[in-house]
Formats: C-alpha cells, sequence, structure tokens
C-alpha cells in the first residue's frame, strides 16, 4: 500500500507534518475510490434520492425507506411505530475472483452487518451475479464458487435470498461481477444511524477477533485486476464465518430491543479505521482509541494490521458508559468478544498503541478530504445494422437455450428462500414477494442488469434496466417504492469507458425519476479491468414495490381454455421499425442494430400492469425482456397448458421482421393470461397497444405463427432446452 504523491502533499499540507505509516495507510485507503467514490461522486446528483417515503436516504450505512400508510410522524391506530424497510447493496467484485467462495460470502455477510447497524433485522437477500461465457471452464469455476459461497453464507444465518439475477458475457471473464442486496426490517423506535452522538460515550467493539485477513481491502478494490491476482491478491480477501454472523444478527436485536445502542457501523471496508472514523465524522466528533485493547485472534499484530485488517462478523457501537456492562453481558451470552477499545470526543481522530501515538488527525478531512477527479469522457458510438441471417428455427431453439435466458434453478435450489417464513413468492418468478405482516402489505424485489443492453447503448440500457425491475415487480401486482443501485464500471481513466459509466448513471437516474422511485443508496464499484479488458458499464438495480397483501398471479399459464393471452405493449409492428439492438438473438448469432425505443410514458405503464395484475380476471402475468417475445412464451408454457398464439409481421422483409417481433427486447411489455381481455384493453387504452396473441390449450404445446411461419414445442421439449446449465455443470 503507498500514498499517491499529490494525496501525500494534501495530507503533509493539512497535518502540517509528514503522516505517520499508520496514518499514510489509513488515507490510503479511505482515499481510495473504493470509499471515496472520487470518479463517480461528480455524478451522482443525477439521482433523486428524495421522497415522502426516504427516512434516511444515501450516506449511511443502509437506506430507511417507510411503508405505504406509514409516513404521518404519528403512530397508527394500534399505537405501533411505523413501519420501516431498510435497503442496502454490496460489491464484491475482486475478492470473488480471487476467491470464489470466500469473496462472495464475505459480500453477503457485509451487507447484512450494514443492515444490522440502522437496528434492522435481515429479511431478505438479492445477489445479481456476472460471468465470462459459460461454456469457459474458469467462467464455470467462478460461477460454481460464488455461487457456493452465497449459499452457504445465507443458508447458515437464516436470512432468505428469494431474487436476483445470473448474467454471462465475455467481458466478465476477467472481472467476474458480485452485487448483492439486502432488505432489513425495523421501526421508527428501534432506528439506529452511523452518527455518533455525544463525547464522553464508549466505542465498543463486538463480534470476532481482529486477524490480518483483507488488510488493504479497499485499496485491493481500487485498481485493476493484475494477471497474479488470484495469487498475489489473496491476502487482501476476507475469510467469513457464518456460524459468528449469526450470533452477531441475534445479539443485535437483543442490543437494539434494550436501546443500548447510540449508534452503530459495521466493521468492512477499511477495517476499525474506517468504521470509527465514519462514525464520529458524521456527528462532527471525534475519538480516542487504545489499539492494543482490540481483541486479537493474532498474535503479535502491530498498530496498522489492527486498524486496517478487514476481518468479518465486527460491529463497532457507541454506547453510553452506563450500559457498556449489559452490552458486554449481552456479548458473552453469544459468545461473541467485546472490547471497549476508546471513548468519543470533540477533538481529533486519535488511534494509540502501547502508549504511542500512531493516529492524530481531524476525522472529517480523513472520510471527507479526499479530492475528486475531473476525467474526460468519450460518447460511445452507436452501433450500425447488420442483421444475421439465420432460419427462425435455428433462431428459437439458440436463444430459448441461451444460458442468460436459460432456467437459473441450478442457483437459486441451493439457496433456503424459505426460512424466516415471510416468503410468499420466491425466485424463478419476475420478482418475489416477502410478507410484511407487521404492515399488512406484500413487498415485492426484484434485481438486476442487463450487459447486452448497456453495452449496445449505456444511457438507453440503463433507463430499460430500471423499466424491466419496475415492470417484474408490477407483473407481481406491486407498484415501485424505491431503491439502490450497484454501478459497475471499468478503468474510469480510459474516456470511452468513463462515457459509458456515466451513461448508465444518467439513464438510470432518468428512469427511476420518471417511475418516482427515488434511488435511496447504493455502491459504485470502478476499476473492473483486467489483462482481458473493462466490464460492460453494468448498473445492477435492486428495486422493491409493495401491495395490499401477499398474493401474486403466478408465471405460468393457468389450465383455462376459455382463457386468452394477450401481449400489453409497444410491439412496432404498425411502423415495421422493430429493433434488435442488445438483444440474446443479435449476442448468440452476430450482428448489430439499434436499441429499441422505451414507453413514452413507462410510469403509465407500470402503475397499469400493476392495477391488471390484481384484477380478479387475470389468471397469470409475466414480463417480456430478455430473450424477447420467445422466450417469455416459452417460459409460460406447462405440461397442463399449451398456447396457440399469432403474431402479425410486415409483409415486407418478413423473414427479418419475424425475427425482430420474436426476439426484440424493448422492456415495459407483459404477457397477460385473462379470462376477460376487455378489462386489459380498457385499463390500458391511452397507455399502450395491447394485442391478442391466442387462445390458450390443454395439451402443453406451444405454437407461434409469425407471418406464414410456424414454430411448434411442446413444454417436455422446452425444459430441456432450458436446462443449459443444469447440463453444462454435470
Amino acid at each position: 500500500m503507498s500514498l499517491a504523491d499529490s494525496d501525500r502533499e494534501l495530507v503533509v499540507e493539512e497535518l502540517e507534518r509528514e503522516p505517520t505509516p499508520a496514518e499514510a495507510a489509513l488515507f490510503e485507503n479511505l482515499w481510495s475510490e473504493h470509499c471515496a467514490y472520487r470518479s463517480s461522486r461528480p455524478l451522482l446528483s443525477a439521482f433523486d434520492s428524495e421522497g415522502d417515503q426516504v427516512v434516511i436516504g444515501p450516506g449511511d450505512d443502509a437506506a430507511v425507506v417507510a411503508l405505504p400508510g406509514s409516513e404521518d410522524d404519528e403512530a397508527d391506530e394500534d399505537g405501533d411505530d411505523r413501519t420501516y424497510i431498510t435497503m442496502g447493496i454490496e460489491s464484491h467484485n475482486h475478492p470473488s475472483y480471487v476467491d470464489p467462495f470466500d469473496g462472495a460470502a464475505t459480500g453477503v455477510g457485509g451487507i447484512v452487518r450494514d443492515t444490522l447497524s440502522m437496528g434492522a433485522y435481515p429479511i431478505a437477500l438479492a445477489d445479481s451475479l456476472y460471468f465470462g461465457e459459460f461454456e469457459d471452464e474458469h467462467s464455470k469455476y467462478l460461477f460454481e464458487g460464488v455461487v457456493e459461497g452465497i449459499s452457504h453464507y445465507g443458508n447458515c444465518i437464516g436470512v432468505p435470498t428469494v431474487a436476483g439475477s445470473v448474467d454471462f458475457h465475455s467481458d466478465y471473464e476477467g472481472n467476474p461481477l458480485v452485487n448483492v442486496a439486502c432488505v432489513g426490517l425495523t421501526n421508527e423506535e428501534r432506528l439506529v444511524t452511523a452518527v455518533a452522538q455525544e463525547p464522553g460515550n464508549k466505542l465498543v467493539l463486538v463480534g470476532n477477533g481482529t486477524g490480518r485477513d483483507g488488510l488493504g481491502g479497499a485499496s485491493f478494490a481500487s485498481e485493476d485486476l493484475a494477471e497474479d491476482a488470484e495469487t498475489e491478491d489473496r491476502p487482501a480477501v476476507q475469510v467469513g464465518d457464518p456460524y459468528a454472523e449469526k450470533l452477531l444478527i441475534e445479539a443485535n436485536e437483543q442490543l437494539v430491543d434494550e436501546g443500548l445502542i447510540e449508534s452503530a457501523r459495521d466493521l468492512g471496508a477499511a477495517g476499525l479505521g474506517g468504521a470509527s472514523s465514519e462514525l464520529v465524522a458524521k456527528g462532527g466528533l471525534g475519538a480516542r482509541i487504545e489499539l492494543e485493547r482490540v481483541h486479537q485472534r493474532e498474535p503479535n499484530m502491530n498498530a496498522l494490521e489492527i486498524l486496517l485488517a478487514e476481518s468479518q462478523e465486527r460491529m463497532c457501537y457507541e454506547v453510553t458508559p452506563d450500559n457498556v456492562e449489559r452490552v458486554r453481558e449481552i456479548a458473552d451470552r453469544f459468545d461473541l468478544g467485546c472490547s471497549v477499545i476508546g471513548e468519543v470526543t470533540d477533538g481529533n481522530y486519535t488511534c494509540t498503541f502501547n502508549g504511542e501515538t500512531v493516529v492524530d488527525v481531524d476525522a472529517y478531512f480523513l472520510g471527507e478530504g479526499a479530492p475528486m477527479n475531473d476525467l474526460p469522457s468519450e460518447e460511445p458510438e452507436q452501433p450500425e445494422t447488420e442483421l444475421p441471417e439465420t432460419s427462425l428455427e435455428d433462431a428459437f431453439d439458440t436463444v430459448v437455450s441461451s444460458p442468460n435466458t436459460a432456467s437459473k434453478r441450478w442457483v437459486y435450489r441451493q439457496y433456503d428462500h424459505e426460512v424466516g417464513v415471510r416468503t410468499s413468492v420466491g425466485p424463478g418468478d419476475d420478482a418475489a414477494i416477502i410478507a410484511i405482516r407487521e404492515a399488512e402489505q406484500g413487498l415485492a424485489i426484484s434485481s438486476g442488469a442487463a450487459p447486452n443492453w448497456t453495452t449496445a447503448a449505456p444511457f438507453e440500457g440503463a433507463r430499460a434496466v430500471a423499466l424491466e425491475n419496475a415492470t417484474n415487480i408490477a407483473a407481481k401486482g406491486a407498484t415501485p417504492l424505491a431503491a439502490v443501485d450497484c454501478l459497475n464500471g471499468g478503468n474510469p481513466e480510459k474516456p470511452d469507458v468513463y462515457g459509458g459509466f456515466k451513461g448508465i448513471v444518467d439513464g438510470l437516474a432518468d428512469m427511476c425519476e420518471s417511475l418516482s422511485s427515488p434511488v435511496v443508496g447504493g455502491n459504485v464499484s470502478l476499476y473492473n479491468d483486467s489483462v482481458t479488458g473493462p466490464i460492460p458499464p453494468t448498473p445492477t438495480l435492486a428495486m422493491v414495490g409493495t401491495k395490499d397483501g401477499y398474493d401474486a398471479p403466478p408465471l405460468s399459464l393457468e389450465p383455462d381454455t376459455d382463457t386468452t393471452v394477450l401481449l400489453v405493449g409497444d410491439t412496432g409492428l404498425e411502423n415495421g421499425d422493430l429493433r434488435l439492438g442488445g438483444s440474446e438473438y443479435l449476442a448468440r448469432t452476430g450482428g448489430s442494430d439499434r436499441f429499441p425505443e422505451l414507453p413514452a410514458d413507462p410510469a403509465a405503464v407500470v402503475e397499469t400492469l400493476a392495477e391488471v395484475a390484481n384484477d380478479e380476471t387475470t389468471l397469470a402475468v409475466h414480463d417480456v425482456s430478455h430473450g424477447g417475445l420467445a422466450v417469455a412464451l416459452a417460459e409460460m408454457v406447462t405440461d397442463d397448458a399449451g398456447l396457440e398464439a399469432s403474431i402479425p409481421v410486415p409483409e415486407s422483409g418478413s423473414e427479418t421482421a419475424a425475427a425482430a417481433a420474436l426476439f426484440h427486447e424493448q422492456p415495459g411489455r407483459a404477457l397477460i393470461q385473462t379470462e376477460s381481455p376487455e378489462v386489459v384493453s380498457d385499463a390500458f387504452e391511452g397507455v399502450t397497444p395491447v394485442v391478442e396473441l391466442g387462445a390458450v390449450t390443454d395439451d402443453g404445446t406451444l405454437g407461434i405463427a409469425v407471418g406464414d411461419r410456424t414454430l411448434t414445442t411442446d413444454a417436455g421439449e422446452i425444459r430441456d432446452r432450458r436446462a443449459t446449465i443444469e447440463r453444462g455443470l454435470e
């Protein structure tokens, strides 16, 4: 680790002396891109983070949002406090390349502790994962290790993984992405923040002992991956202990229940130095810490190691002197280590080690003094239209069996998504539904991005990602409430890479504002670059929505032959201007095209879809997205319920038009099985077109007539084709 010369000059000017080795290392980590957002913060003001539902927005360990009907300051009729959810998202990209199991596992642990530090109990996880081409053996190794790490940690701590996404793209080969979101539950009385309250209060470290793992993790995450990263950077990866985390979850719950915590911060990036300095800086205060008091699991650790180690399962609490002994008792009860390491002051942030002062700096300067980067950017070029020549039959087979559109059952069957008995709709559907019985509401959760979309058109692709997540939620009858994002990009010092990153920030912000879904928090991960090149600009969005009750229409067709399936959304068939840009069809068959236009009024589409999904005449709803209409139809068919669908296409260029009709991926569309087509048509009148596709059959066969061509496949064949991942890992 080393502090950049330009940064060292600023530090020397502020301190009026040379920094100590511990100070230099602390500044190097807290002023890194990973912690200080030096290249991204100038762009993040594009996001609208305010709303009546927003209790705490960006800047704390997690955001806090009030559920509908809980916005007023007064308690509800039963005298209960307002019901809050917390939302957070984190990346563990570089660690998951170096050590896929521990890298992914500790990503889960970190985002759960962010939830704990707000006084919330974690109730759901969502993981969005991105790897190189599935056919590549190294990608499979990373994929299997990451999924195993997530499932092991999440299952052991008893938090259900209910939603997420998996994408494969050649540009992730040298740098996979692991983005994990967590939703927690709390209320007004239990709410805790990371703002230190009062000088004289004690700083108490609770959890696992401090070791040497994870040293320099923040700086490691702020540079490109080297060719030898898997061996050379292994010490920067933390090692998790989910059983200790489970004890920490329950101990934290007890501490919150008894009102023993004044403020809290979990130990993540930059370890104790990061957590404790940020805690007091947010309160405009300082601290005095005696590093030798920190309970350790390895002998002879020096001051820098104790200060910066990113050992897992640790929390830093501000506690009044009168409550310290009770905190010790609770920690002992849960077999957790507990150290009173110092106290809050109204002076500098100081750390001593065996009587020697090793850190003496202004906490605010340490946390907020890093200068922002003013980087050049280039607008990405728009692709030319070059469409492939391939038969519809071959294209259907290829797209339906692509790893990106294939079943992800192999992934989510490894996750315990029932633990906690809140899961009403689990993984494998458009969105998950979690029962918030405290507010008698269902919470819909959708998470993901679309690297093909944002590679083709960063701005429009990111807008489409936001609309896609909102459509997933609406398909379950919920309306968007709020979102958090994980903005992943390559090396921002490259103008073309930074231009693409700027595009996804602006696109995501634009669509979320249109949907009245404030972006209340998030994470930025840059320098996702390796010897194989930069990753695609990847704006993972985790969005939640709410609905009355916990039930939702299924994704699969109901076996009722007296019903009709409708396509809701702009087909583009009227003018023949179907666009295939960003589609899995082009990714698998070659070629390029412009990205599809999005609906003129996306908020109205989402609101109306949620309304129709909750109508008693609606039997099934499924959004149309990756793979286009062909994949959405294939996913709805079951052994008991088939479909005879007819899709009209323009006479001219029928083969190309037929391919575009089946495989273009404009989001904001949905398939609806209904007993009353008039209800759907009336609801969407003036909002978006509604096209009748055909009637449900009882033979489990999907027949798609596209112009003068007909594709026929039964449900069993579709299942076999969509089992690509299981076959590839046998």
